[in-house]
């Protein structure tokens, strides 16, 4: 059997004949143009089922400045993202938005700095018609990049990069309620009768972590001195700071960690320590990331945020600004969404 001609492919121009419709007619209903009467569009669609038609992407994106595309930006060693499934459940959140959408998704990582004029030159190209940013830190550069650029973008997480306030007008965003989900988190552990908390913070040029620590000084009884170390959102970085902890305060009796992995780098601690969690030391994760939470032995009490439905909300609020254009419904504006504490043997 032979391989059809590349010039055997049916063409708009037969796609018009099979209907009985003009060229224009055809045109506006493959590229989603208004103003065709709903029978003539039907007619347009049955033949390009039956022809089988492929539209062209380059005339189509010439017609409709659109390519059917949203650029993914993770400004995160590879490594992070693809052994914490906070990054992977984000992506698929995002992935099935876009899917239903019918529009691609582009992921661009950020291994170093150098990689920012890539995703500059990038952007600026046109190859894509939105972006999606999240897990950023304070010296990002990429927002002041994406305004330089004019490009619709909704970002994960709130603004806390430092090129002033006025960068924060307009900006589209969407997270989780941190700093009420750790108040949760430390607040459970004090009606359990523990007194001395420590916390194991994210990176605190992020907001995220800086919003749980809030959350853990929010939470203390008056008078009851804090006592916190700075992690990386991974396991080795919560064992580091459990390790740092332990040697400050060997009479903790409580943990809130900033997300699931570091809390089981700070498990691991506490056992080889010689402790019991959580007959010793109640421990405290955030996320809800099932394949770690639940996996964990002991299974850890955390904090649950909709990871995935937080990916989808962050695309369905771009693909509303990029189909309809700001109005009442897609002005930007942020979205913070509600976490809810799940109680594990962990505490």
């Amino acid at each position: 059997m032979t391989e059809p001609r590349p010039d055997s492919r049916p063409t708009l121009e037969a796609v018009a004949a099979h209907a009985g419709v003009s060229r224009a007619t055809a045109s506006r209903v493959v590229n989603g143009g208004d103003g065709v009467r709903t029978h003539l569009a039907d007619r347009v669609r049955t033949a390009i089922r039956e022809l089988g038609y492929i539209p062209n992407h380059a005339a189509r994106t010439l017609v409709t400045r659109r390519t059917g595309a949203v650029a993914v930006i993770i400004p995160e060693p590879e490594i992070r993202i693809f052994s914490d499934p906070f990054f992977s459940r984000q992506v698929r959140g995002i992935a099935k938005e876009l899917t239903a959408h019918d529009t691609q998704l582009v992921l661009l990582l950020v291994e170093d700095r150098g990689d920012y004029d890539r995703i500059e030159r990038y952007l600026a190209g046109g190859h894509v018609d939105g972006a999606l940013a999240f897990s950023l830190h304070a010296d990002d550069p990429l927002p002041a990049i994406i305004r330089r650029i004019g490009m619709s973008t909704v970002f994960g997480g709130r603004p806390g990069w430092t090129i002033g306030p006025a960068e924060h007008d307009g900006v589209t965003y969407v997270d989780a309620d941190n700093r009420g989900g750790a108040r949760e988190a430390v607040r459970h552990l004090l009606a359990q009768g523990r007194r001395r908390i420590a916390h194991i913070a994210g990176p605190l040029d992020q907001t995220s972590a800086a919003d749980r620590l809030s959350g853990y000084r929010d939470a203390l009884a008056a008078g009851r001195p804090e006592l916190f170390a700075e992690g990386d959102f991974t396991p080795a970085g919560g064992a580091r700071a459990m390790a740092e902890l332990l040697d400050r305060d060997p009479g903790i009796d409580a943990v809130f960690a900033g997300n699931d992995l570091m809390a089981t780098g700070a498990l691991r601690v506490l056992r080889e320590s010689g402790r019991t969690v959580p007959g010793d030391v109640a421990l405290v994760g955030f996320d809800d990331a099932e394949a770690v939470a639940e996996s964990a032995d002991p299974p850890l009490t955390t904090v649950r945020q909709d990871i995935e439905g937080m990916g989808r909300l962050m695309a369905r609020l771009l693909m509303d600004t990029l189909n309809g254009g700001p109005d009442e419904r897609t002005a930007p504006r942020p979205v913070i969404t509600a976490t809810e504490l799940v109680r594990r043997a962990s505490a």
